[in-house]
């Protein structure tokens, strides 16, 4: 049995300048089947080494595997740009090889595995749930099993579209074995364009919070979205042992810790921190997390800082305390504004978002959101665009006001850069302009370069906030453009 993990050619963000990392679902799915006994696996990584379609499919074809997977578990590039790659894709390879079985999985894929089948004659599976439901499949296809009763999977059986059982998730992440970094080739991974040797990892799953508009939502059986909601995490241990082996086999000095809610647990990122450091690996990190978890490490960020921290990234999002509840952050303002004041303290960097798209926005209420961003200071700031998300509450409004056709969704601008909904009082070219008008009046405003350029920040984050700045051209084309990044 040869299975076959490819990820097709596509670009990152406007603002991130070259960003490629290992495709963290690749890299999990991959270690899981090969304990499993299945040692015939391997991955052609055609955006690391830049593989065009046509010359991809052909080694695909040379390569003649038995399964092809693809699909991808992390947002923090390109969005849902990457779904019509992988789209192209499956449709190249099924003509190519039309006995190999195409599946997919992650993200918008989990929530619409029918739509996705019934849209995409070229997939043959969709995997709703995690490693232990794909390993069941290719068990069930190498043995011929009844595809039926795959818990986890939706299969196209005899023509048909068959949803197999709920799979309940894997509560125990550190049973799983350590990603499989070796199919990959880790010299090509670079972050920002000048991080290098470069991983984004995935240490926790889930989130306690339910944002109305995160695209995490999307990753999990449509009939228990719920299970979005179960937060569950590697140990500080098996942090370490992934960290030390990516150190110390590839020499890699950078990482980005992607889950959307690392600082969830104190502890566990403290006990991961005296870890780190008595183990002495130099890694340099970036961690992502939400205001009111920042503020509950306020304690260990000079730890945090000693470990390696050298960037923070927070979502502000909006900025009434109405707003926030009405979108369910579970933060509120004098958190956002404490998690500024203890990160910069810290001298350690501070990326912070706000969003615009939201059903009631209005021209104002965006205006209001740049201005309190432009007070509070972060050093560098991101726009995003409501981007719905497969079963999330944001889903649910935009299709009950007619502003989407899932059937019909452009991929190459669904990556929250560029404006995908109108709202209730403002088009799309609307959002284009504003989106455009924050990032540049929010870059452009006396002293701010000058104090981050002149900090004492670690130069890597200098080296992101110039791939920043370089790509704000690129970034307002997208938004009131429509130039694509993916």
């Amino acid at each position: 049995m040869k299975i076959l993990f490819v990820m097709p050619k596509v670009g990152a963000w406007a603002t991130h300048g070259i960003h490629r990392s290992p495709n963290q679902l690749y890299t999990h799915w991959a270690a899981y089947v090969r304990e499993k006994g299945y040692e015939d696996v391997s991955v052609i990584d055609g955006r690391a080494l830049e593989i065009p379609m046509e010359q991809l499919i052909k080694q695909i074809k040379d390569k003649n595997p038995d399964i092809v997977v693809m699909g991808e578990q992390i947002h923090g590039y390109a969005g849902y740009g990457v779904l019509r790659h992988f789209r192209d894709a499956a449709i190249g390879i099924k003509q190519a090889l039309p006995k190999t079985k195409i599946i997919f999985g992650g993200l918008w894929y989990s929530a619409r595995p029918v739509e996705t089948l019934e849209e995409i004659l070229a997939v043959d599976f969709v995997v709703m749930a995690e490693e232990e439901s794909f390993g069941d499949l290719v068990e069930a296809i190498d043995k011929n099993k009844e595809l039926k009763d795959v818990a986890g999977v939706t299969s196209r059986i005899d023509d048909k579209i068959v949803m197999g059982p709920h799979k309940s998730l894997e509560q125990d992440l550190d049973k799983l074995p350590l990603p499989a970094y070796d199919l990959f080739p880790m010299d090509k991974y670079v972050g920002h364009t000048h991080w290098k040797p470069f991983v984004d990892m995935i240490t926790s799953r889930g989130c306690p919070s339910a944002c109305t508009f995160c695209y995490e939502w999307d990753q999990f059986d449509p009939r228990s979205p719920s299970d979005f909601l179960k937060w569950r995490a590697k140990s500080p241990e098996r942090i370490i042992e992934e960290l030390e082996l990516l150190h110390k086999k590839y020499g890699v000095k950078v990482v980005v810790i992607q889950d959307d809610n690392f600082n969830v647990d104190p502890a566990r990122v403290k006990r991961f921190c005296e870890l780190k450091k008595q183990k002495n690996i130099p890694i340099k990190w970036v961690s992502l997390g939400r205001a009111v978890d920042w503020v509950n490490c306020e304690e260990i960020l000079p730890l945090m800082k000693e470990t390696g921290l050298f960037m923070g990234v927070f979502g502000i999002e909006v900025t009434t305390p109405e707003e926030l509840k009405r979108i369910a952050k579970g933060t509120t303002i004098e958190q956002i504004k404490k998690t500024i004041e203890i990160l910069r303290k810290n001298d350690i960097a501070i990326v912070a978002d706000i969003m615009m798209g939201f059903d009631y926005d209005t021209e104002a209420i965006i205006k209001q959101r740049f201005e309190f961003a432009d007070q509070v200071d972060p050093d560098i700031l991101w726009v995003g665009y409501v981007t719905p998300a497969p079963n999330s509450p944001m889903w649910r409004i935009a299709l009950k006001k007619n502003w989407i056709d899932p059937k019909k969704v452009d991929f190459s601008t669904w990556d929250f850069l560029h404006p995908v909904i109108p709202t209730d009082h403002l088009n799309i070219e609307d959002l284009g302009r504003l989106g455009s008008w924050c990032m540049r009046e929010f870059f452009s405003k006396p002293g701010r370069i000058n104090r981050i350029m002149e900090s004492n920040f670690d130069p890597l984050a200098k080296l992101c906030f110039q791939d920043v700045m370089a790509g704000i051209g690129k970034w307002e084309a997208g938004a009131t453009k429509g130039e694509t990044h993916i």
